[in-house]
């Protein structure tokens, strides 16, 4: 995988996790951190920052960590990994999140593209 595909997957495996946090956790208390994007043994000089509640930073630190180790040249969606590297309760944990932020970013993407044209009007 290429470095920039990893920073990629990395931002994006946060926006999904701290979506389906801030929806679900609001009332649970946040830690603001960040981590530091190293890949091959390379600081690659990018930082995600977050905002998480105590489960979904476990859920980050674990799903970055497996990101890294990722055998594959050209990265699969896990889903459809050959060999999956997730522990199953992970997998669940992750595709929940997924599917639940998923449908949310999608919702508000649209709406974003609809409110350009009522503000032209």
């Amino acid at each position: 995988m290429s470095e920039e595909k990893f920073i990629h997957d990395s931002k994006t495996v946060l926006k999904f996790i701290q979506c389906y946090c801030d929806s679900e956790h609001f009332k649970v208390e946040k830690k603001i951190d960040s981590i530091k994007l190293n890949y091959n043994y390379k600081d690659l000089n990018e930082e995600i920052h977050y905002d998480l509640c105590e489960k979904c930073e476990e859920t980050l630190i674990y799903s970055y960590i497996k990101l890294q180790e990722c055998i594959h040249d050209d990265k699969p969606s896990c889903r459809k990994c050959p060999k999956p590297c997730y522990d199953k309760a992970e997998w669940k944990t992750l595709a929940k999140i997924m599917r639940y932020s998923g449908l949310r970013l999608g919702i508000l993407k649209i709406r974003k593209f609809f409110s350009r044209f009522e503000h032209s009007a």
